[in-house]
């Protein structure tokens, strides 16, 4: 997986296409992240002793890898990644222009 926990990334299909946020955690089993802001799921929830209430509470579902891109901070484009090994230490590249990510 060429995407990092700390990434900037816009999503490129689904409901919340064009959306950017920074990458919470990634799945690497599961091939999913998990982005701030993105994908928000609606949960009804039963009252318990905990939360004798009950109620309505939002969370950030994870998405797939496939439906999201890297966007390279200092030009704010999206860019596919690449990998490329310096003094025995694989790094990762912007495939265009070859510079470190």
């Amino acid at each position: 997986m060429k995407i990092k926990k700390g990434d900037t990334v816009t999503i490129i299909a689904g409901n919340d296409k064009g959306k950017t946020g920074l990458i919470k955690k990634v799945f690497i089993k599961k091939n999913k992240v998990l982005v701030e802001g993105v994908n928000i799921k609606t949960e009804h929830n039963k009252p318990s002793n905990k939360n004798p209430d009950g109620g309505i509470s939002k969370h950030e579902a994870p998405i797939d890898v496939s439906n999201v891109a890297l966007v390279e901070p200092k030009t704010g484009k999206i860019v596919k990644i690449g990998y490329k090994f310096e003094n025995d230490k694989k790094i990762r590249i912007n495939r265009k222009t070859g510079t470190p990510v």
